[in-house]
């Protein structure tokens, strides 16, 4: 028979960085209904708490390899914000609906500034933990917003998967040959990326 059951939660957390900082933390489960009274509730929120500016954090499996550093790409309406990081451009792009989504919209509307960052994993680690994308996210929010976020226990675990993964790949040639064709298309991409960067200097 059933013994118990975990209620999803979501919960706002008062924080400070390691340098004591103070920030607020929106985590738990994404609500599945209501997005708008959910999107209310927060916008109530951060009026109420006096936020300035909003950073979403999200993961997106992508065809990325493991081998590579984990990209992050940049969303939100304020470009000083992003700068650093690879933004979405040329042009409109069409995605599946998120609350998560809605909430940065509705807060760039209420004129808040709004920062959203999406790490990609690679597709082939997307149901498993993978400490490396965690780790990135944080940095970028560091870099990002100047928060003083701790790292390296991410970093340490990240490593430890990175072994494990090696191990697993290492003498599967169906997974070797998926993983070096990705890493070609990484690398193309990431020249490409760079060659273009250098002609609009």
């Amino acid at each position: 028979g059933f013994t118990g059951v975990d209620e999803p939660e979501l919960n706002l957390y008062a924080v400070r960085d390691s340098a004591g900082k103070p920030f607020l933390l929106l985590a738990g489960a994404e609500p599945d209904l209501r997005w708008n009274g959910f999107v209310s509730a927060v916008a109530g929120l951060a009026e109420r708490f006096g936020v300035r500016s909003v950073v979403g954090l999200h993961a997106i499996p992508m065809a990325v390899p493991h081998t590579r550093p984990v990209p992050v790409t940049a969303h939100g309406n304020n470009p000083d914000l992003r700068s650093e990081l690879r933004s979405w451009d040329g042009g409109t792009m069409r995605l599946p609906g998120s609350a998560a989504g809605l909430l940065e919209l509705r807060l760039a509307d209420k004129g808040y500034d709004t920062l959203g960052l999406s790490v990609h994993v690679p597709h082939y680690l997307a149901q498993t933990n993978y400490p490396a994308a965690s780790a990135r996210l944080l940095a970028a929010v560091s870099e990002l917003t100047g928060l003083d976020l701790p790292t390296a226990a991410l970093e340490s675990a990240a490593e430890k998967v990175r072994g494990q993964i090696d191990n697993e790949v290492s003498g599967n040639e169906e997974i070797e040959s998926v993983v070096a064709a990705l890493e070609t298309q990484y690398d193309s991409f990431t020249q490409a990326q760079q060659e273009r960067a250098s002609l609009l200097a």
